[in-house]
């Protein structure tokens, strides 16, 4: 296992999710997508344990969370992204993201990044962070799963 491996492998296990007052649960899996032949020519995608990882490799990272049920209160659960991965997109579509380390939030179509003396809308690849808000109704399930995926730069 190469150190940037173990090194990004570490930083998605240590995903520091956020929440009201309760202690929270939170464990990152990840999967590598390959494609593998089937026979006659053709091929299918699946996914793998991440155990070795390439440059332009798809990741799939699901996020389980679990929580003591607490009525009327939402969750929020934080993911830094190692830097050795590059956001591509989330599951839901309902995440804020961060590109400046988790100071400020927003849509990726929203957020600006300074790029030496200019400002610029950020891409995928500056993304720093992701926080997911988990809505009352779904919180007071007392566990759930988000997903987001990735590509090693």
């Amino acid at each position: 296992m190469s150190l940037k491996f173990a090194t990004a492998l570490a930083a998605l296990v240590a995903g520091a999710p956020l929440a009201s007052a309760a202690p929270v649960a939170v464990a990152n899996s990840v999967f590598v997508e390959r494609e593998v032949s089937i026979g006659n020519g053709s091929s299918a995608r699946v996914l793998e344990p991440a155990r070795s990882l390439r440059r332009g490799d798809r990741l799939v990272y699901i996020v389980s969370w679990r929580a003591p049920r607490a009525k009327g209160e939402h969750l929020t659960i934080t993911n830094p992204l190692p830097r050795t991965i590059a956001y591509e997109r989330s599951g839901g579509g309902n995440e804020d993201l961060s590109v400046d380390g988790g100071r400020s939030w927003g849509k990726l179509d929203g957020l600006r990044i300074r790029d030496g003396s200019v400002w610029r809308y950020a891409t995928p690849e500056d993304v720093t962070h992701i926080r997911w808000k988990v809505p009352p109704q779904l919180a007071v399930a007392g566990s759930g799963r988000l997903t987001w995926s990735g590509i090693v730069r």
